[in-house]
C-alpha cells in the first residue's frame, strides 16, 4: 500500500514540443519552479435526456477539457524559461509527477504528462519583502497517465527564487527607448491574456479531442503601486500620454510594455497612514527577453 503522496513528493517539468500534441522522443525535461499546481480533466459530458425516465437517457464524452494551473516561482537560474511561452505560444508538453523515495530512483510514480499545451493566461507580481511570483493558467490537447518518467529522458532542476530586491522599475518613452528607473514603486503586478480558442472538428477517430488551439485577441495591462511623492501619473492621464514600463524579472531578463497609458490612477488618503499612488495601465505591446 502507498500512502497519500506529499508536495514535497510532486515535481513539475517541461519541454517545447516540436509537433504539437506530441512529445519529443527522449526529451530534455525543465523543471518548473513551482508553490502549487492543479493538474485538472474535464470531459465536458454530453448529459441526454427525454421523456419516458426522470433520470438521464445517456451521458457521453464531449470535448475533453485540458487544463493546468501552475504557481511559479521565478528561479534566479533561469528565470523567465517557462514564462516566455505566453509570448511565444511555443505548444508544451507538461509532466506533473508523483513519487516515492529520492527522485533519481523514484518508486510509485504517477505520471500526468499533458501533451499540446500553451500558456492561456500569465499573472506575475512583485511585493516588498517577497519574490517575484506568478500563476499560470495552461490548456491543453490531452493528457497521458502514466506510472513511469519518459523513456529516456533527462530531467533537470533550476533553483533559487528572484527577491524583489533584483526587480526594479523603468519608464521610458511609448516604443521603449530612454528608459530611466523608478524608485517609488512598492509592488507591480502584470497580466498577459491570449484568450486561447479550442477548435474541435467533427471526426469518428479523436473527436473528443480538439484540433487546434488558436490565440485570439490579447490582453496586456497591469497595476503598479507607489509611494505618493509626485503628481506625474495625473499628469501623464490629463495629458493623454504614452510610455514605456520594464520590469525586471532577473539576471538581465525583463518584461517590457510598450505604448502604455495609465487606465486609471487614484490615491487613496486615510487617517494614520502614509499616502499611496495606484495606477493601472494598458498596453499595445509586450517583449519578454
Amino acid at each position: 500500500m502507498v500512502e497519500t503522496y506529499g508536495t514535497h513528493e510532486c515535481r513539475v517539468y517541461f519541454v517545447q514540443e516540436v509537433n504539437y500534441g506530441e512529445t519529443p522522443a527522449t526529451p530534455a525535461m525543465l523543471g518548473i519552479n513551482t508553490q502549487n499546481v492543479e493538474p485538472a480533466l474535464d470531459p465536458q459530458l454530453i448529459k441526454v435526456r427525454g421523456v419516458g425516465s426522470r433520470d438521464l437517457q445517456s451521458i457521453s464524452k464531449g470535448l475533453r477539457r485540458v487544463t493546468l494551473k501552475i504557481s511559479d516561482c521565478l528561479s534566479s537560474e533561469s528565470p523567465i524559461s517557462f514564462i516566455q511561452h505566453a509570448q511565444t505560444l511555443n505548444s508544451l508538453s507538461i509532466q506533473v509527477l508523483y513519487y516515492k523515495g529520492l527522485f533519481a530512483s523514484a518508486t510509485d510514480i504517477i505520471s500526468f504528462l499533458y501533451k499540446g499545451c500553451r500558456i492561456d493566461k500569465l499573472s506575475m507580481q512583485c511585493s516588498i519583502e517577497d519574490v517575484i511570483k506568478g500563476t499560470v493558467d495552461v490548456i491543453g490537447k490531452d493528457v497521458a497517465v502514466g506510472t513511469a518518467k519518459i523513456t529516456g529522458a533527462t530531467y533537470g532542476d533550476y533553483a533559487g527564487a528572484v527577491p524583489y530586491h533584483e526587480s526594479y522599475v523603468k519608464k521610458g518613452d511609448a516604443d521603449g527607448s530612454n528608459l530611466v528607473a523608478v524608485s517609488t514603486v512598492t509592488d507591480w503586478k502584470f497580466n498577459v491574456e491570449n484568450n486561447l480558442k479550442p477548435v474541435p472538428v467533427i471526426q469518428n477517430s479523436n473527436g473528443h479531442l480538439l484540433k487546434y488551439l488558436r490565440e485570439r485577441h490579447r490582453n496586456i495591462f497591469g497595476e503598479l503601486l507607489f509611494e505618493f511623492e509626485s503628481k506625474t501619473e495625473f499628469e501623464d492621464v490629463i495629458n493623454d500620454s504614452e510610455f514605456s514600463l520594464s520590469f525586471g524579472l532577473g539576471s538581465t531578463h525583463t518584461a517590457l510594455f510598450k505604448y502604455c497609458k495609465w487606465q486609471n490612477v487614484a490615491t487613496p488618503t486615510g487617517t494614520e497612514d502614509l499616502v499611496s499612488l495606484k495606477a493601472a495601465f494598458v498596453a499595445r505591446g509586450l517583449f519578454i527577453s
